[in-house]
């Protein structure tokens, strides 16, 4: 079996390539007419209330104050379960969705709010996670990666089939006339999405944005793809975004790993740290889900429940409902990100040194089947159960 180990980290460029700052994204609550006409006559006129309009001016907060930075010739990686924000953070930075607030700059020069659309994509490309729904089914193979050359300008007709050959070979189909001419219902999931990464790379982006680009595929040829992306990054110096719900395949490939949950980012830092030594609790809820060879009984999972609704997220850390180390500041204050090691953050109130006893008063959480008067303090933070090595 192919043991996955640590991805040697390039050098830090001095300026990211594709950077978010301060990042926000709310989308509005729509209703339809027959639930608004009858809540309109409850709340009377005052609110907007028609079918397909915004309901009281609920919003979901997708995302909230996210910053990211994603270097030349690295992969950042994105964590976290569904709902936490990842796909859309993606769809922001790819410019399919204009930001509520907060800022992109591509090569340290801040993009303008509308405007250079085509330039920004040659340059930034997004690969889907669902292959088969990414390609066209009544087009060839040869069709999909034409496109994009004749659009950017970058194949004349006389090289058209030599630009071809050359974007099926960088993505390991070969021989490239034999694929050029099928179509996408004649090839696997992981050709298909061989083909959707050579179309990415068509346009000579210097970042790809990945949303979970192997989680439809199956397990046997994962690792070749995330391969691909490696030697992407090393061999063409792309920057990368992988975004996944497998925090060990993030360790594999990626170099920085942001944890995200409920629209926020909680914890980021270099892979090897985020993974081995999480500073979250909720990181420390990923790790000891995550695939373990060497765990002999099933994961020890502390935190329970679901994520929250993000029409009405829970004030302060919006983590604390579900964290079995929870304190009174957790319900009442968002924490700042605090820097347990060099270059590794985490936004959690128990890496704060001055803490009053009020506000480090342990929030009571009854054990599953207990009832709340069972519990009187929160238990220490311990490390998750180590990650195997064919985890890593």
């Amino acid at each position: 079996m192919t043991e996955l180990g640590v991805t040697a980290q390039p050098p830090v460029t001095a300026a990211p390539v594709l950077e978010a700052r301060g990042v926000t994204m709310h989308f509005p609550v729509h209703q339809s007419r027959r639930t608004a006409r009858g809540r309109r006559l409850e709340r009377g006129a005052g609110g907007r209330t028609a079918g397909g309009r915004t309901a009281g001016g609920s919003v979901v907060h997708a995302l909230e104050d996210v910053s990211i930075a994603l270097p030349r010739a690295r992969v950042t990686a994105v964590v976290g379960e569904s709902g936490s924000g990842k796909s859309t953070l993606a769809r922001v930075l790819a410019r399919l969705l204009p930001p509520t607030a907060g800022e992109l700059l591509l090569d340290g020069r801040q993009l303008p709010a509308s405007g250079g659309r085509r330039a920004y994509t040659r340059q930034v490309q997004l690969v889907l996670q669902d292959p088969f729904s990414s390609l066209n089914p009544v087009h060839d193979v040869r069709y999909h990666l034409a496109r994009p050359l004749r659009i950017h300008g970058l194949g004349e007709n006389a090289s058209l089939d030599e630009a071809i050959t050359s974007l099926l070979e960088r993505v390991s189909l070969t021989p490239a006339d034999q694929f050029a001419s099928k179509y996408p219902h004649e090839l696997s999931g992981g050709q298909r999405q061989r083909v959707a990464i050579a179309r990415a790379l068509a346009a000579a982006p210097k970042v790809l944005l990945a949303d979970e680009p192997v989680s439809m595929l199956d397990v046997s040829i994962r690792l070749g793809l995330l391969n691909l992306l490696n030697d992407l990054r090393e061999r063409e110096g792309i920057a990368i975004l992988y975004i996944t719900h497998d925090i060990a395949s993030a360790r594999y490939l990626a170099d920085t790993i942001a944890v995200m949950y409920a629209g926020q980012v909680v914890e980021s830092g270099p892979a090897h740290q985020v993974t081995d030594e999480p500073a979250h609790p909720y990181t420390q809820l990923l790790r000891s889900a995550a695939p373990d060879p060497e765990r002999a009984g099933p994961p020890v999972l502390a935190a329970r429940g679901a994520p929250p609704s993000l029409v009405s997220p829970p004030p302060g850390c919006r983590f604390h409902p579900r964290c079995p180390h929870a304190m009174a500041i957790c319900a009442d204050r968002a924490p700042r990100d605090f820097e347990v090691a060099p270059g590794h953050a985490a936004a959690c109130w128990l890496h704060a040194k001055d803490l009053d006893a009020a506000q480090a008063r342990p929030i009571a959480r009854p054990p599953a089947g207990q009832p709340a008067s069972a519990r009187s303090s929160a238990p220490e933070l311990s490390s998750a159960p180590e990650l195997g090595e064919e985890s890593r």
